[in-house]
């Protein structure tokens, strides 16, 4: 029984790895390659070339807009384009000053340091963090007591890019230092089908472009959903012996997932129910709505409201959330207006 546990065990970790590595495959690694967000494109074309023919380091980058847009993909092509190394890390775990310095101290002039989920960072390392975006150096307190000395690092110039997915948590002082900031648009669905005809060529799995267009269109304008989608899609077309995506697995896939045409899944679909069901449609408080359905407040803000808002079926008034007609049309519940 112990073996059987190991080797289901083994099989996960495996399967895990091979989805972890198709993850990185699928992203691509110029800004030639990365299709869509248009403007932000050219945009950084211009800054990176830019600096690359001054021989300076990249001014620091903001990037904010919904999870699943591309924010880390943009990081990487950016460092890329630069030439320069890439060090990744999140907000939540510089937990203090000195986690800070060790990886600014491994950086080579011109490098990128990202900082992904950047509005969660301590207050006390953002604020450590002002005179190294600005002036390149950081001043710590080592020591206790009577032991306690200023220590002076001087720091390589360097590109701070912050992802975040709520912009309007970051403080001012850490905003202002950000010299280009990049608001992430949601994707169109011919976008979303390029990008989806670009993954199942590396997958190395046949599409046809109405199966595409299929997965594209149920993926609330986000490639991170279109390709998670497709790989689930590929599971259902090889199970079913489909040589090819098709518009009918694509179809017949997705609505045994729940995600209905619009792209809503089954949470989206308990929130505006819920809140029609039980509060009339609003106007609801983000902390009713995340009790009443388990979710974090956070993750109902930056994951459901936004596409939920981007469609019309939700709309924020200064009393609170309301579910909009639409919103209750697409339920097929009759709208009666107080």
């Amino acid at each position: 029984m112990s073996e059987e546990l190991d080797d289901k065990l083994t099989d996960i970790k495996t399967n895990n790895e091979v989805e972890r590595q198709e993850e990185i495959t699928l992203r691509p690694k110029k800004l030639e390659q990365y299709i869509g967000q248009e403007k932000i494109k050219k945009e950084m074309s211009v800054y990176i070339q830019a600096t690359k023919n001054r021989g300076e380091a990249l001014d620091h980058v903001l990037l904010y807009g919904p999870p699943g847009l591309g924010k880390t993909t943009l990081a990487m092509i950016i460092a890329n384009e630069l030439d320069v190394d890439i060090h990744t890390t999140t907000g939540p775990s510089i937990e203090k000053s000195g986690d800070l310095l060790a990886m600014l101290s491994e950086l080579q002039p011109g490098d990128v340091l990202f900082i992904d989920e950047i509005h969660r960072l301590p207050k006390n390392v953002e604020e450590v963090l002002y005179s190294a975006m600005e002036d390149f150096y950081i001043d710590i307190v080592v020591g206790q007591g009577p032991e306690a000395h200023p220590i002076h690092f001087t720091l390589p110039p360097f590109t701070l890019i912050g992802a975040t997915t709520m912009a309007g948590q970051l403080s001012a002082p850490l905003r202002d230092r950000f010299g280009i900031v990049q608001h992430m648009e949601y994707y169109t669905v011919e976008e979303l089908t390029r990008i989806v005809k670009r993954s199942s060529e590396v997958l190395k799995m046949d599409i046809i472009q109405e199966g595409a267009y299929e997965i594209a269109r149920r993926s609330r304008g986000t490639p991170r959903i279109a390709n998670r989608l497709l790989k689930r899609v590929r599971d259902f077309a090889e199970v079913s012996d489909k040589n090819a995506i098709d518009e009918e697995i694509a179809k017949t896939s997705l609505d045994q997932l729940q995600v209905d045409n619009n792209g809503l899944d089954q949470v989206d679909r308990k929130i505006l129910t819920m809140m029609i069901e039980l509060y009339k449609g609003g106007p609801l408080g983000l902390k009713t709505i995340a009790a009443n359905i388990g979710e974090e407040q956070e993750t109902i803000e930056s994951v459901y409201e936004p596409y939920l808002m981007q469609l019309g079926f939700l709309k924020r008034t200064p009393r609170g959330r309301m579910v909009t007609k639409q919103g209750y049309d697409h339920l097929g519940i009759p709208f009666t207006e107080d």
